[in-house]
Formats: structure tokens, sequence, C-alpha cells
């Protein structure tokens, strides 16, 4: 074992030329890095310092195998302060992650979450039918308003109409300024500690912050709420181990959490599931016939694919709190460490012909713990993986049964930053050819039966 800390080998540019290459051009900048430097590597970035990138999967076990005390996430997440809130289970680490994430894992899971899929096949199958036929259209933005939706009505529990309008356009407003990727240049510059104090921030925030915190004092005030299965209502009737309740702005950074961690990852998700099987007809047929009958092997496997070649978020990050050994390097403690997605989910020796779309790799073999990273691992493994996984299954499944779709343009689409995702560079494009009534759709799938 090495005795003097050392960091890997690494690009020596400027820290701002590296921040720019990593901001514009992540996925080219990564695997130029690969090439040159191997498994592991160093570059620096504004306002955060050192990051060391690990890509083998035995790097990757030990970072979410080892001890979170070492190995600070919510230290290493602290650019997202501004939005999530100091609160927000993101940004815990120790004992005080454990003890959030305990309140916040049972919605997520089992039979509850379950019930939730009626909502999602419902907010779906209204989007699909307003799609114009004939007509070109792109799937992300329509992906995102029905993550959207999910989000309000099965997280938030907001059923009035006219509030759902309300805080539609609040949050769409503070999201399309937020995830603006100038604005995660803006981020990297001044930091997060000083862009939360910034009044152009303020303006689009605070109106958010109002509407949340006003559904919070009504859920606390409802005598009924025991009644509710929405998140929310679940989350005030939660104790911590003291027994107290949840407070009023840990509540509402947990929502923005689960809005933040939620709703931009999945809809891109779904957008980036249905481009790729529009350039495989093939598969698109397969899944149209499996999703008929019932079945969701192949449903399961395209998610899962999709999410192995085109993964919302590059990395996780885990920042050091003293010198830990990693790949044969001592790194020392103040580094981040930083299991790459990105490039793990594109290796030959796990994935042969790693850049191709093919689902039935999943129906092989089941994904590796640490070679299947899209919701992180260990014990910062994602909240809502489980929630995330069914809504692709449920949305995805509605989209094929419904519609028939083909590209607008054959050429597969670039993948292009936004903010800190990786989406669609023209948004899913797509022509709609037809969409079936719901009562011819029900039709066939009771023949099918």
């Amino acid at each position: 074992m090495p005795t003097a800390t050392q960091l890997p080998p690494g690009p020596r540019y400027p820290v701002a030329l590296s921040t720019l290459g990593w901001g514009l051009r992540p996925m080219p900048f990564m695997e130029r890095c690969r090439r040159r430097y191997g498994d592991m590597f160093t570059f620096r970035i504004l306002q955060e310092g050192s990051w060391v990138f690990v890509s083998h999967p035995d790097q990757v076990k030990q970072v979410f195998t080892g001890d979170p005390n070492v190995l600070h996430a919510g230290a290493a997440n602290h650019i997202l302060l501004p939005i999530v809130g100091r609160h927000s289970v993101l940004l815990l680490d120790e004992r005080e992650h454990m003890t959030q994430r305990k309140l916040l894992l049972p919605p997520f899971h089992g039979e509850r979450m379950q019930r939730y899929g009626e909502l999602m096949t419902e907010v779906a199958e209204r989007e699909i039918a307003s799609w114009p036929q004939g007509a070109g259209i792109a799937l992300w933005p329509r992906m995102q308003s029905v993550t959207l939706e999910v989000i309000m009505r099965a997280v938030f529990g907001i059923r009035d109409a006219d509030r759902l309008d309300e805080l539609r356009g609040r949050l769409s407003t503070m999201l399309d300024w937020t995830l603006d990727p100038r604005q995660m240049l803006f981020y990297a510059a001044l930091g997060p500690q000083r862009v939360q104090e910034k009044a152009a921030f303020r303006r689009t925030m605070d109106p958010v912050d109002e509407i949340l915190l006003d559904e919070v004092r009504r859920r606390r005030e409802d005598p009924a709420v025991d009644e509710r299965d929405d998140i929310l209502s679940l989350l005030v009737q939660a104790r911590h181990e003291d027994g107290r309740p949840m407070g009023d702005r840990e509540l509402r950074d947990e929502l923005m959490t689960m809005l933040v961690a939620g709703h931009e990852t999945t809809a891109t998700s779904l957008a980036w599931a249905l481009e790729r099987l529009m350039r495989h007809p093939e598969m698109l047929d397969r899944l149209r016939e499996e999703v008929a009958t019932g079945e969701d092997a192949y449903l399961d496997a395209v998610v899962r694919e999709t999410l192995r070649l085109r993964p919302v978020l590059p990395i996780v990050l885990r920042k050091l709190q003293q010198p830990m050994e990693i790949g044969g390097y001592l790194l020392p403690a103040g580094v981040s460490v930083a299991p790459c997605i990105h490039l793990v989910h594109r290796r030959a020796d796990i994935y042969p012909e790693p850049r191709r779309f093919r689902p039935e790799r999943f129906l092989e073999q089941a994904p590796g713990t640490y070679t299947w990273i899209p919701f992180g691992g260990g014990v910062r493994r994602c909240l809502g993986a489980s929630f995330a996984l069914f809504e692709m299954k449920t949305v995805l499944a509605a989209v094929i049964r419904r519609a028939r779709l083909r590209p607008s343009d054959p050429a597969p689409e670039r993948v292009t930053r936004r903010a800190i995702t990786l989406t669609p560079g023209d948004g899913a494009r797509t022509i709609v050819d037809a969409v079936e009534p719901v009562s011819a759709r029900a039709e066939l799938a009771g023949t099918a039966s």
C-alpha cells in the first residue's frame, strides 16, 4: 500500500480550460482522458478543486463500499445547495444522511409505489392524446410534461386544477432558469453560496418556495391527511428517531430534491429510450408485440439498455474527508472521487459492442452492481431508483401501445449537456404517424389477453 498521497495523472490544462471542456464537451473529454491516462485520471474544476475519475469496476466497488464517514457525497453535491436547500438528503452526510434516508425510503418502495401506476398511465394517456397526427414534435418536452405532472400529483399531492396550473407555471419557470447550461457556468464561477443570494436567483426561486411551503401548511392542517397516499402527506406524518416531525423547510427541501432528481432525469431517459427505439424499428416492433400481451421482460431490458448507453448523469461524486487508497493510489483528503457512469457503461470487456443499442444484453445477463450504475451505488444509491424505473416502464408502455412514431431524421441525435444532465440534442424529434384512440387500444389489449 502506498504511504505518500498522490494523484493519478491527467491533463495539465489551466483550470478554466478543463472546466470548459467538462462543461461543454463532457463525453469526448472523458473518453480522451481514459484513452491517454487509463482507468483513473485527474483534472481540476473551477470552485471544485481536483476530481479523480475511476472507471474500473474494482475501483467503483471501493468507492461504493467505502466508509461513508470518509466518502462524503453531500459535500460533493454542494453545487445543488441553492436549489435543493441545506436539509436535502443529497447534501447530508454521515448520521444526518442515514436518518433522513430512513424517513424518505418507505414511500418509494413496495405496494405503495405500485399504486401510482394508474396515475402515471392516466397522465401519459392524456399527453399522448394531444399529439398532432401526421406532424413533427419533440418528445423530450412532452416527456417533461408527463414527469412534472406525476411529481405534482403523486409526490406533492396537489389535486385542484387551478392549483396545479399555478404550480406548473412557477416550476417550469424555475427549472428553465436553473437548468440552463449558462446558469451552470454562473454557478461554477460564483459558487453556490453566493448564487443563492443573488436577486435574479431569488426572483426565480421565491415564488416556488412560497407555494411549496403553503402546500406543507395545508397538509399539516388537513384532518384527512392519514387517508392520503401522496408522498408529501406520508412525510408530514413521518417522525425522526426522537419523535420529531419534519420541519417546514426540511419538507420543502426534500420536495425540491424529488423534483430535481426525479423530473428532468426520468423525462430525459424516456426521450432517449424513444429516440433509440425509433432508429431500431425491429426492436420497436418487438416491444409493441410484448407490451400488447402484458409481458415486460423486453420492456425492462429496453429501459436498462437506455440507461446504460445514454445515462442522464455522467458521474457521481464523493469528497474525501481523509486520505484513502483507491486503485493503487493513496488519494489525499479534499479531492473528489468520481465513479464515471459513462465510462463504466462503455467498457468493451463488460459490454461487447458498447456503443451499440442492444437491449437483448440484459435478457442474457442481469445488470452488475458495479458495472450498471445509472443510480449510483452503496448507501448513497438514488432513493427514487425503483420509482424511476417503474415510471419509465409505465409511460413507455403507454406510448408504445398508442402512438406510431418514426424519427424526423434517420441520423442519431447528438448528446447535449443541459446543466448537469445529458439530453437529446434535437429533443428526440419524431413524426407522429398515428395515435390510436383509447377504446381501440383497449379492445386490442383485450383480444391479446
